[in-house]
């Protein structure tokens, strides 16, 4: 009781000094943190940031997880995915509502891995990886939406002869008038849409998995898990490296960054109503829509929605379906560009001078755009993208958000070697560094068998 209210005045402490530029050990923030990462945000704001970073349309794909693996091993995952990564996220906001304690608020995960483990584990492994995990759901989010975009037109137009990578550039100019949004608080209002969103197309997505399983326009429904015993070992990897990207993060510490001191249980907040969508979603979304199209499922579940150009649900509901995913990859994108952001912002800007001087806007505005421009550029070039992003999650989202926590916890609190806790994170961590390999390896093969197919600018 009587340690509480100095945790907190440290916490108050610290939140004056980072807004007068400085952290708690009188050291000059960057200006990628000062003004990206700015730390004004409630637990609401931060389960907005949450829900838009894991509940997002890859989630349509489940069914397709699902027919790799079948229904009792597609649950079984589905479940241990959901409570691994709420623990392991609950476990790096618990090591960072330490360090804010002991006077050392952390504010991205490169400078939590700088701490911890040493500072080559932040240059070269964490910082890259997760550069390279959140920069590839940027272009995943810009390609998804000129697909849908694509849907949409194709609806109100059978037949028409425009081509995918217009749609994905004209995502791209809307996706730069959103990145200039100045800091990542400033999308709070931004994620509550997108949360309204998420539930909304999630519920299109059972509505029409339930009318597709009762129409006779259905596969039938068979729940076999084909091809060959290789093909089928793959498959699963690949099926467990769907789930993971399903599931992943990559960006927890900052998220909690933006979060105004003090911290202390205001992320597991978020986390818990985060989860409460993820629940309610994911969960819905994989079971209706394999039920409806078993081991026909298509890498998401929009396309089963259509057969030969035309509509197999009410298209109205196909359209609304689109519609809300394609608004929502908006906010998804943006907020996978924050890391970006925060970067461009810290090579660019001068932290002395104001958030919005000329000395910093301008070179906010080109760096921004430019950076939307050039995943805009490779989601129309390479829309195969998918196989590529499988290959990003597996070698990314696995051991950020599965496997890390973990090792930041026992390094940080050194649980007992006789306890629960540092036998179950050390599993954890094991296992999941295991299957990142491993699925990382099933990616790669999964590239090299589609190869043939691969063409610059395909209208797909």
């Amino acid at each position: 009781m009587g340690m509480e209210p100095v945790a907190a005045s440290r916490e108050d402490e610290e939140a004056k000094k980072m807004e007068a530029g400085g952290d708690t050990v009188g050291q000059k923030l960057d200006a990628g943190a000062l003004f990206v990462l700015q730390s004004k945000g409630s637990w609401l704001h931060c389960g907005y940031h949450l829900t838009t970073s894991i509940v997002a349309p890859p989630l349509l794909s489940l069914p397709f997880a699902f027919a790799a693996l079948g229904w009792t091993a597609g649950i079984i995952c589905l479940v241990i995915g959901a409570a691994v990564t709420f623990y392991s996220y609950n476990l790096i906001s618990r090591v960072l509502e330490h360090h804010a304690q002991q006077g050392r608020r952390q504010l991205r995960f490169r400078d939590m891995a700088t701490d911890i483990l040493g500072p080559g584990w932040g240059k070269y492994y964490i910082g890259p990886i997760q550069f390279l995990v959140c920069f590839g759901a940027v272009i995943a989010c810009i390609l998804l939406a000129g697909q849908s975009m694509k849907a949409i037109y194709l609806l109100a137009n059978p037949g028409g002869t425009i081509k995918l990578y217009v749609f994905v550039a004209i995502f791209g100019v809307f996706m730069v008038i959103l990145a200039q949004l100045p800091s990542f608080h400033s999308l709070r209002h931004v994620n509550l849409i997108s949360l309204l969103l998420c539930l909304a197309y999630s519920f299109c997505a059972v509505a029409g998995s339930v009318y597709l399983g009762n129409s006779d326009k259905a596969p039938p429904k068979d729940y076999s898990i084909t091809g060959d015993a290789q093909n089928r070992v793959f498959g699963v990897f690949n099926a467990i490296a769907i789930i993971a990207t399903t599931f992943g993060n990559g960006i927890i510490p900052e998220i909690q960054a933006t979060v105004a001191a003090p911290v202390t249980g205001k992320m597991f907040r978020g986390l818990c109503l985060c989860y409460a969508v993820v629940v309610t979603t994911f969960f819905s979304v994989a079971i209706s829509g394999y039920w409806a199209v078993g081991n026909q499922a298509q890498g998401t579940l929009l396309s089963n929605f259509m057969v030969d150009g035309a509509a197999v649900i009410p298209e109205w509901l196909l359209l609304v379906t689109q519609l809300f995913t394609l608004l929502q990859l908006s906010a998804m994108g943006v907020v996978y560009l924050q890391p970006t952001n925060e970067v461009l912002e810290g090579l660019f800007s001068d932290a002395k001078q104001g958030q919005y001087a000329a000395r910093n806007v301008a070179p906010r505005l080109a760096s921004r755009t430019a950076a939307v421009a050039l995943a805009t550029t490779v989601a129309a070039m390479v829309p195969f993208f998918g196989d590529m992003n499988s290959l990003i999650g597996a070698f990314g989202f696995l051991p950020l958000d599965f496997a890390v926590p973990a090792v930041f916890y026992n390094v940080t609190f050194k649980p007992s070697k006789k306890g629960v806790v540092f036998w179950l994170n050390t599993a954890i961590a094991v296992v999941f560094s295991a299957l990142a390999v491993t699925a990382s390896v099933a990616a790669v093969r999964q590239i090299a068998l589609d190869a043939k197919t691969y063409k610059l600018f395909a209208n797909v």
